[in-house]
C-alpha cells in the first residue's frame, strides 16, 4: 500500500482528494473563527463548508493522480525523467483508466465517459417523460421536477454533446492531418480527467440539502442567487467542463495550425478539421464569458456580492447578456463538429468530393464571426432595450445564410452520387438533413419578433432545441461512431441491425419532438409539472415517442457492445473508393505509432 501511494494512481489520487477536501473545510473553519465568526454557515446560499471543498477536492485528486507531475518537476527546475512511453498507449482495458497521453485512448476515454452520462440524462428525460404522460403529479414533486430538467440538460450539453465531439476529433483528426499525436499529449490528458470531475459534481447536487441544482441549465438570476446549495454544485462543475473545453480547443487549434503534414495546405484539410478548427476559436472566445457568469453568481450567494442583487443596485439583465454571450455561440460550439462529421460521411458513401468545398469551409468561418452578434434574440420578452430587438432580428436571420449554404452543399453533393445507403452512418446523415432543416427553419421563425414573443416559453421552444441537438447534433454523434467505429476498434458493426436502430430512433424522435411543436403553438408553457387537460394528446404521444426512441438507442448500444467482442474485422478501409482521408490509410485499429514517417499530400 505505501508503494502504491508513493506512485502516481488511483490510491494516490483518493488520498489527494481526501486531503484536499480536508483543506478546503478546515480553511473555512479557521478563517470564521479567525473573523469571529461561528464555524460553520448553513444559509442556503452559503455552505462555504461544503463549497471550497467542493473546489479543493478535485484538485487535490488531480495532483494525487499524477496529472500534474511533469509540469511541477519542470517548474521546480529539478530534471525532466525520461519518457519511457509507459503512459502512452493501451494495451489491457486498465489502461483506460489511468492519466494516459495517448490521444488515442483520451478519444476512446471521452467517447465512452460521455456515452454513461448520455444515459444518466436520457433516464433524467424518461422520468420526465412519464410524469408528463398525465396531468397531475405522478411520480415525482415539483421542485424535483425542477431539478430532473435541469440537471437533464446540464448533461447532456456539458458533459455529452459537447465533449463526445471533442473525443471523437481527439481520435480522428491527428489520423487526418498526418500528425503523431496531438501538440499538448499531457494537457490533452487533464483535460478528459476534468470532465469526470464536472460530472460527479452535477450529480452529487441531488444529495445537497435541497435538491440538486433547480433553475434550469440557464441558471438566471436572480432565481439561481437564492436557490438551495445544489446551484452552487452547478456554479462550480461549469469551471471544470469549460476548463476541459477551453484546454481542449486550444490543444486543437496548435495541432491543426502546426502539425499537419507536409503538403496538407489550409485549402487541402478534410472539413471535419475546418469544424474542429471553427469550433475550437468559439470556445475559446465564448467559454470564458459563460465560466464568469457562473462566477459572479456563485460569488453573490456565497461572498455576499451583489453582481445580479437588484435591491443592493446590482443588474438581473447583465447576466442573460453575459450568459447568452456565452450560450449562442454555444449551440455552434455543439453543431459545427457534426458539420464536419456528416460532410465527410456524404463525401464517402456518395463517392463525390464535397460540392463547393471551400465556400463550406468558409461558412464555418462566417458561422464563428456571426454567432457573437445574435445572443439577444433569447431576450426579446426579457425586458431589455427595445431598439435592441430589429438587429438582433437581422442577425439571426443572417446566421441562416452560412447554414443555408451547408444544407444545398451537402445536397450537391448527393446530387447524381452513387449513394452507399446499406450504410447505417449515412442513414443518420441523411436524417440529419432533413431534422436539422426543420431545426433551423423553426429558428428563423422565432427570430421573428411577434412569433417569438407569441411561443416564448413554451414547448414550441423545446421542440425546436431538440430538433437542432438531437435531430441535430445527436444524430451527427451516432453517424460519426458508425462511421469511425471500424477504424477506432478494428470491428465492423452489423449494419442490418443497425439499421434497424436508426429506424426505430427516427421514427421515435419525430413522434417525441413534432408533437412539441403543436403542444406550444397551442400555448403548453415549458418547466411546468403540471398541465391542462387540453394538452394530454400530445403530451402522450411526446410520452411514447421516447420509448420508442429510447428502444433505438438501446439497439445502438448493445450493437456497440457486440461489434466490439465479434470477429467481425475491419478492412483498413471498409468505405471503399470514397474514403480518402489518411485514415483511411492505416490498419483498423492503428498502430501504436500511427506514422513511422510522415506522409507528404499531393
Amino acid at each position: 500500500m505505501a508503494a502504491a501511494i508513493k506512485q502516481p494512481g488511483w490510491y494516490r489520487g483518493a488520498l489527494g482528494a481526501l486531503l484536499g477536501a480536508a483543506f478546503g473545510y478546515f480553511l473555512v473553519v479557521g478563517l470564521r473563527l479567525l473573523m469571529g465568526l461561528d464555524a460553520t454557515q448553513t444559509e442556503q446560499t452559503g455552505y462555504p463548508q461544503i463549497v471550497v471543498p467542493l473546489i479543493t477536492t478535485p484538485f487535490g485528486f488531480l495532483f494525487g493522480f499524477g496529472a500534474f507531475d511533469y509540469w511541477f518537476r519542470w517548474a521546480a527546475g529539478k530534471p525532466t525523467i525520461p519518457e519511457d512511453h509507459s503512459g502512452h498507449g493501451a494495451t489491457s482495458w486498465k489502461d483506460y483508466f489511468k492519466f494516459n497521453t495517448d490521444h488515442k485512448v483520451i478519444g476512446t476515454q471521452y467517447v465512452v465517459t460521455t456515452m454513461f452520462f448520455f444515459l444518466i440524462g436520457g433516464t433524467l428525460a424518461l422520468l420526465m417523460r412519464l410524469e408528463l404522460a398525465q396531468p397531475g403529479t405522478q411520480i415525482v414533486a415539483a421542485n424535483t421536477y425542477n431539478g430532473l430538467f435541469s440537471t437533464h440538460a446540464v448533461i447532456m450539453i456539458f458533459l455529452f454533446i459537447i465533449p463526445v465531439f471533442a473525443g471523437l476529433a481527439n481520435y480522428v483528426l491527428p489520423l487526418m492531418i498526418g500528425a503523431p499525436d496531438m501538440a499538448f499529449p499531457r494537457l490533452n490528458a487533464l483535460s478528459f480527467w476534468l470532465l469526470p470531475i464536472a460530472g460527479i459534481i452535477f450529480i452529487a447536487s441531488f444529495l445537497a440539502p435541497g435538491g440538486s441544482f433547480d433553475a434550469g441549465w440557464t441558471g438566471y438570476a436572480p432565481l439561481s442567487t437564492g436557490a438551495p446549495l445544489g446551484q452552487s454544485f452547478f456554479n462550480v462543475g461549469v469551471q471544470f467542463a469549460g476548463a476541459s473545453s477551453i484546454a481542449t480547443a486550444l490543444n486543437f487549434l496548435v495541432t491543426i495550425i502546426t502539425m499537419r503534414a507536409p503538403g496538407m495546405n489550409l485549402w487541402r484539410m478534410p472539413l471535419l478539421v475546418w469544424a474542429n478548427l471553427s469550433t475550437s476559436l468559439l470556445v475559446v472566445g465564448a467559454t470564458p464569458f459563460g465560466a464568469g457568469a457562473q462566477f459572479m453568481v456563485l460569488f453573490d450567494r456565497v461572498l455576499g456580492m451583489n453582481f445580479f442583487q437588484f435591491l443592493q443596485g446590482g443588474d438581473v439583465l447583465a447576466y442573460q447578456h453575459i450568459f447568452w454571450f456565452y450560450s449562442h455561440p454555444a449551440v455552434y460550439i455543439m453543431m459545427l463538429p457534426g458539420f464536419g462529421i456528416i460532410s465527410e460521411i456524404i463525401s464517402t458513401h456518395a463517392r463525390k468530393p464535397v460540392f463547393g468545398y471551400r465556400l463550406m469551409a468558409l461558412a464555418l468561418i462566417g458561422i464563428v464571426v456571426l454567432s457573437y452578434s445574435v445572443w439577444a434574440h433569447h431576450m426579446f420578452v426579457a425586458g431589455m432595450f427595445s431598439w435592441l430587438r430589429v438587429p438582433i432580428m437581422f442577425t439571426t436571420l443572417l446566421i441562416a445564410v452560412p447554414t443555408g449554404i451547408k444544407v444545398f452543399s451537402w445536397l450537391g453533393t448527393l446530387f447524381y452520387g452513387k449513394i452507399h445507403l446499406y450504410s447505417t452512418s449515412m442513414l443518420f446523415a441523411l436524417a440529419f438533413i432533413v431534422t436539422f432543416t426543420i431545426g433551423g427553419i423553426s429558428g428563423v421563425m422565432l427570430g421573428m419578433i411577434p412569433l417569438d414573443i407569441h411561443v416564448s416559453d413554451t414547448y414550441f421552444i423545446v421542440a425546436h432545441i431538440h430538433f437542432v441537438l438531437f435531430g441535430g447534433s445527436v444524430f451527427t454523434i451516432f453517424a460519426g461512431i458508425y462511421h469511425w467505429f471500424p477504424k477506432m476498434t478494428g470491428r465492423m458493426l452489423d449494419e442490418r441491425i443497425g439499421s434497424i436502430g436508426f429506424w426505430t430512433a427516427f421514427a421515435g424522435f419525430q413522434l417525441t419532438f413534432g408533437s412539441m411543436f403543436v403542444a406550444g403553438l397551442q400555448g403548453m408553457p415549458r418547466r411546468y409539472v403540471d398541465y391542462p387537460e387540453a394538452f394530454t394528446l400530445w403530451n402522450q404521444v411526446s410520452t411514447i415517442g421516447y420509448l420508442v426512441t429510447a428502444g433505438g438507442v438501446v439497439i445502438f448500444l448493445l450493437l456497440l457492445a457486440e461489434a466490439s467482442i465479434s470477429r467481425r474485422k475491419a478492412e483498413a478501409n471498409p468505405w471503399g473508393e470514397g474514403a480518402t482521408t489518411l485514415e483511411w490509410t492505416l490498419s483498423s485499429p492503428p498502430p501504436f505509432h500511427q506514422f513511422e514517417t510522415l506522409p507528404k499530400v499531393n
